[in-house]
């Protein structure tokens, strides 16, 4: 694995496949559920994580085998980026896409993993564990954070 160059970062097409999840700040927040408005169809961030989310560090705990036990997990790429709006602004990958700079917290700017968490900006913030969570009311959990 290399070492990602943020001034050489111009697009997701510049980054290789090894390099794709150190892009990642860890905020947690593609880990919570979500749910779709009937009447816009627009996808709303709700507080409940994946139970394979460790919420105090906001990783998963069987990340490389997630999409085996968790099969609506998301992988994000390339084409799918531009289409999440429900991605938080703070996002690098939507940052990227947007043609905007890495915040000054992210981990390839500050060399600190922890900002995202000090800062208020992870998932860590708001998330409940699904097993603590009315799972037929998801839209209930609904959140405006992000």
């Amino acid at each position: 694995m290399t070492w990602l160059h943020v001034e050489a970062i111009h697009s997701l097409d510049d980054i290789g496949p090894d390099e794709w999840d150190q892009l990642c700040d860890g905020c947690g927040i593609c880990c919570l559920y979500k749910v779709t408005k009937k009447d816009s169809l627009a996808v709303c961030l709700t507080r409940v994580a994946c139970r394979y989310l460790d919420i105090e560090n906001c990783t998963c705990s069987i990340y490389s085998q997630r999409h085996t036990y968790m099969p609506t997990c998301l992988q994000l790429t390339r084409e799918n980026v531009p289409e999440l709006d429900w991605l938080p602004e703070t996002c690098a990958y939507r940052r990227i896409t947007e043609n905007k700079p890495l915040p000054w917290w992210h981990h390839l700017r500050s060399g600190r993993h922890d900002l995202v968490h000090k800062l208020g900006i992870s998932a860590g913030t708001i998330a409940i564990h699904e097993d603590k969570a009315d799972m037929n009311n998801l839209a209930g959990y609904v959140t405006e954070k992000w």
